[in-house]
């Protein structure tokens, strides 16, 4: 019972919440949130009770799903990221005051939650799929949620249809995968087996035809389409969730999907059609070098930070193929970071365009005068999101590096070490996009003379508490980098 706790209580968590915004009175929608908060907070703790029951991979429900400490520990990185949603609805304005109430949205990020669990831990195609269309309705839910204009009706309609056809080829690749090896469960025995005695064009297009529903989650390339419209459209607290929860979880799958294809000799076979890391890789290049690139174009800082974020996964599919017992490590503290500072970048946009009323990098223009500790704050997370010091990100960084240069001075390979140039010259590149903020808040005069200066809330503090976090990781890694090694050797 102890393994499955958490999701049991979100269930639990996902009917208390419906009920009571079913019969509470819209103005009592504070319970709510209180309710969802403290849910939330309850699950993450469950969660983290787990890492003392668990020292080797558990079996549950007939292989259905599997419980280890990586699945932990991604688990862990939802509930900070889910409690974070959870505060960012309250402190949205436009969320607050519209006539739907945000009840339903707290219902929603419940059942989405739970499927970001069941992504981390699916071992089986069809948990897998069930998993991955939880995650995708609620987000769909999420994107329309307000409908206020064109724009959002637009962004609503686009990622749904966008997605369906997405899940639609994956559910073939996965019925594909089933024909030829006669089980769902992809760590079985059987399934690797039979697999590999598969001729290798048509393991390689049922392996692909998968991969396009991941990289719908991920949003890399060529699947990065949807992702600055819906961003972009979406609400701000909702664009900040969709950047980080189901992308995280994205990469649980994927890793899943690695460590079984890699067991079965699909990578490592010189005369398969698919050569495994060769893909990832390309994809990996690509993705890093449009996200970069395009975001250099952008002026609206939420399109900016969309394909920010698919550069970042191009980064991340680096620690991905190094897999490694470095590269886990890599990849779980960068995503750890990843989740506060993309967070952090989204609440301080947001907050900028509620009580400065601008969208676009070019109007922050004086800004650093007038807000200055978000504009401080804004700074710092950039910093970090380029990977400078003295901030976490430059430490998830460096682990990513670290990850690549050893799998190449083992393996040679070619493909690592052109990822590993691709990967330094766009963190070079991202400089200049993600500078314009500042350049524009403190060494541009305002087109407007102004002299009030918009005082701090308590909202500003948090989001000041999170900068802090970033700098105290950059400058005490151990303490984390430590606590994940040893969960991952436990």
């Amino acid at each position: 019972m102890g393994l499955f706790l958490p999701e049991l209580a979100l269930i639990l968590l996902f009917i208390a919440v419906m009920l009571f915004d079913l019969f509470l009175p819209k103005r009592n929608q504070g319970f709510v949130f209180w309710l969802s908060l403290a849910g939330m907070a309850g699950v993450f703790l469950l969660s983290f009770r787990q890492l003392g029951l668990v020292n080797e991979p558990v079996p549950l429900f007939n292989d259905m799903l599997i419980l280890d400490r990586i699945s932990i520990l991604f688990k862990l990185i939802f509930g900070i990221t889910s409690l974070l949603f959870i505060l960012f609805i309250r402190n949205n304005k436009a969320l607050q005051e519209h006539k739907k109430g945000t009840g339903d949205l707290f219902m929603i990020l419940t059942a989405v939650h739970l499927g970001l669990h069941l992504m981390a831990m699916a071992a089986n195609l069809i948990t897998i799929f069930i998993a991955i269309e939880m995650v995708s309705i609620g987000s769909y839910l999420m994107t329309g949620y307000l409908s206020g204009n064109r724009q959002q009706s637009e962004a609503a309609m686009k990622y749904v249809l966008f997605g369906l056809t997405c899940s639609a080829v994956m559910l073939y690749g996965m019925s594909l995968l089933y024909a030829f090896t006669g089980t769902l469960e992809i760590y079985r025995p059987e399934f690797l087996t039979y697999l590999k005695d598969i001729p290798s064009l048509s393991a390689s297009i049922a392996i692909i035809l998968v991969l396009v529903g991941i990289g719908f989650k991920l949003s890399f390339v060529p699947f990065q389409f949807w992702s600055p419209d819906v961003y972009e459209g979406a609400p701000t607290p909702v664009t900040a969730f969709l950047s980080t929860g189901p992308k995280i979880a994205g990469f649980a799958i994927l890793i899943h999907f690695l460590a079984a294809f890699r067991d079965a000799g699909l990578s490592s076979s010189v005369d398969s059609v698919l050569n495994f890391e060769a893909v990832l890789a390309l994809t990996a290049f690509i993705t890093m070098v449009i996200g970069n690139f395009s975001a250099l174009w952008q002026d609206n800082v939420k399109r900016m930070l969309a394909y920010s974020s698919i550069g970042h996964t191009g980064f991340l599919l680096m620690a991905v193929i190094a897999f490694s017992t470095a590269g886990f490590n890599a990849i779980i503290f960068y995503l750890f970071i990843y989740a506060l500072m993309n967070m952090a970048a989204f609440m301080l946009a947001d907050r900028i365009e509620e009580q400065a009323g601008v969208i676009n990098s070019s109007d922050y223009k004086g800004l650093g005068r007038k807000m200055k500790i978000e504009l401080f704050c804004f700074v710092i997370v950039l910093v970090s999101l380029t990977g400078l010091p003295p901030t976490a990100g430059f430490i998830g960084k460096f682990l990513v590096f670290s990850a690549g240069i050893e799998n190449y001075v083992l393996s040679g390979s070619v493909w690592m070490l052109v990822l590993l140039a691709a990967g330094a010259v766009t963190t070079v590149v991202s400089l200049f996009y993600y500078f314009k903020i500042p350049l524009n808040a403190y060494l541009k005069r305002p087109s407007e003379d102004f002299s009030a200066i918009i005082q701090a809330q308590p909202w500003t503090y948090f989001i000041l508490l999170l900068t802090v976090l970033l700098l105290v990781f950059g400058i005490w890694p151990g303490g984390m980098t430590s606590f994940i090694g040893g969960m991952l050797k436990g």
